[in-house]
């Protein structure tokens, strides 16, 4: 039986139905955000969203949350502008519950290497969510150290390494400042030439476009 404290959770949604029929719902689309089906997993997160669970519920918006780990790209993209949404105003420039944004926050406070890497793939595939995906590394204090693993570890793809050093700069990371030194004096030394052989050999001439970014990322982090 639902008691009437927990009705609060839908106050502000309009509908016909009422609250007791929405309730079993929006449970239901919950529970299948853990299905193995890709296809149940995106439907339900849509319902979700049509429901405005995410800004009603705190489970709801941690359970979200947890998606960023999605092995489907296209449900971490989704997840992504979810997240991102609930840490700005929203259409009518409403603030998302403190209580909605402190269980979001708890979450994202905890992101690994592995959360983080999984955002970057979501930013290499969609330019336009890198506003999103900032506004959630924000939320890490460790996120620094995370991408910093990243752009240095040279199996990782050029192009997600690029974003690594794009967010280290854009958000603001002092602590990688050392990082970055580094892989500008390596970079250096082969831009001007050194073991000019082993590009062909290694794949290492790609790394050199890493170069502008690394510049423009330490200049961002080292701004009066």
């Amino acid at each position: 039986m639902i008691k009437p404290d927990q009705l609060v959770l839908f106050d502000d949604w309009e509908t016909s139905t009422g609250a007791l029929e929405l309730f079993p719902a929006v449970w239901n689309a919950a529970q299948n955000l853990a299905h193995p089906d890709n296809s149940i997993r995106k439907s339900a997160l849509e319902s979700l969203v049509e429901m405005g669970a995410p800004r009603l519920s705190p489970l709801i918006a941690y359970l979200i949350a947890s998606r960023l780990m999605d092995p489907d790209i296209e449900i971490r993209k989704q997840v992504v502008r979810i997240l991102g949404e609930l840490l700005i105003l929203d259409k009518d420039g409403r603030e998302t519950d403190s209580i909605i944004r402190q269980y979001v926050a708890a979450y994202l406070a905890q992101m690994r290497t592995r959360t983080v890497y999984s955002l970057l793939q979501v930013a290499d595939e969609e330019a336009e969510l890198d506003g999103m995906v900032a506004k959630i590394l924000n939320s890490c204090p460790y996120a620094g150290e995370h991408l910093a693993d990243i752009f240095n570890d040279r199996k990782v793809p050029i192009s997600v390494r690029k974003k690594a050093i794009y967010f280290t700069g854009q958000v603001g990371y002092l602590d990688t400042i050392p990082d970055l030194e580094r892989l500008e004096a390596r970079l250096t030394s082969r831009l001007t030439g050194q073991q000019a052989m082993s590009f062909a050999a290694t794949g290492l001439a790609d790394e050199t476009e890493l170069f502008p970014l690394v510049q423009q990322a330490l200049s961002l982090l080292k701004e009066p």
